[in-house]
């Protein structure tokens, strides 16, 4: 297994924040006719400032800039604007935070306002973590040595034991997903496709899909009609999946569905030779939000031409 690196922890921390931020934003756009509702606007405020700033701005400002310095990235260039950009974030939440209160009573005009500050602070947010994605991180990485990567984790990983404890992950996942049920549900990004997006999508994977559901019947495949590596037809779909595999290796598909209802397995891996190519094929196990089982992915892909590739081919 890969270990963690410091930027991919914090990028799942910006993601984190980017969630809370569509939960503040759906109760922006309420405004000002409505207040929306007080209780989760306060929930995501404090989210994005007690964790935002004080939990992941905090481990950049106190660890990964000035590592970045001293390995000769200059201070007055990104690593500046990048500050300036927190302290500006900061000084917008604290004042939504100390006007929130008020925000039921106000008159229309001063939800306005209200609502101003908020989308200002949203769109700054959004673009600081686009700019730290991909411009700052990349930076770091070419910088930074494997001895500073393990520095940084442990550094990051002390300062939020410091504050929440040995259980600091499940303790700042749990405040997200209240901030979340305050309105009923987590979005889902899905709702942004039509259904004819999402089949075009699933149709220009270049790798075959196959989804069997929670009664271990097969209820989808990916590139219909096409050419495919194992062969499906329309007549597999409503077929048990003991029943589309040969007699010889239904008792190792049984053991591999029954992993993954029980939680015993999370992935099944193998590769064969086939058709002068090598094809991967991995099963994984798929749940709802509430960890509830609904079903095994199967994903195979032809990946001769991968494992020969070498070196770097950059998009810029």
């Amino acid at each position: 297994m890969q270990e963690k690196r410091w930027d991919d922890l914090l990028v799942a921390e910006h993601e984190m924040l980017e969630r809370a931020m569509d939960v503040l934003k759906t109760e922006l756009e309420k405004m000002p006719g409505s207040a929306g509702d007080i209780f989760v606007i306060k929930r995501a405020m404090d989210f994005l400032l007690e964790f935002g700033d004080r939990i992941h701005n905090r481990k950049e400002e106190d660890y990964l800039f000035p590592l970045m310095v001293e390995k000769g990235i200059p201070q007055d260039g990104p690593i500046r604007v990048m500050l300036g950009e927190h302290e500006y974030e900061r000084d917008l939440l604290t004042q939504m935070v100390a006007q929130s209160p008020q925000l039921p009573e106000m008159p229309e005009s001063g939800r306005a306002d209200f609502k101003q500050k908020g989308l200002e602070y949203l769109d700054v947010r959004a673009n600081h973590i686009w700019k730290e994605n991909d411009v700052l991180y990349a930076m770091g990485r070419k910088f930074f040595s494997e001895d500073d990567n393990v520095d940084l984790i442990e550094a990051f990983n002390n300062y939020s034991i410091g504050v929440y404890g040995e259980n600091f992950d499940a303790k700042i996942r749990q405040m997200l997903d209240e901030v979340e049920k305050g309105e009923a549900a987590r979005k889902s990004l899905i709702q942004n496709l039509s259904t004819e997006q999402l089949d075009a999508i699933m149709e220009a994977l270049p790798f075959e899909l196959t989804f069997v559901d929670a009664d271990d019947t097969v209820a989808y495949f990916n590139r219909l009609d096409k050419e495919k590596i194992f062969v499906r037809t329309r007549s597999v779909i409503g077929r048990k999946v003991l029943k589309c595999h040969p007699e010889k290796s239904a008792d190792q598909v049984a053991k591999i569905v029954e992993g993954f209802k029980n939680g015993s397995m999370d992935i099944a891996e193998f590769w064969i030779d086939f058709k002068g190519d090598k094809v991967h094929i991995c099963y994984y196990p798929v749940h709802d939000d509430q960890g509830n089982y609904m079903g095994v992915l199967e994903v195979s892909q032809m990946i001769g031409r991968l494992q020969g590739l070498t070196g770097q081919k950059r998009l810029l």
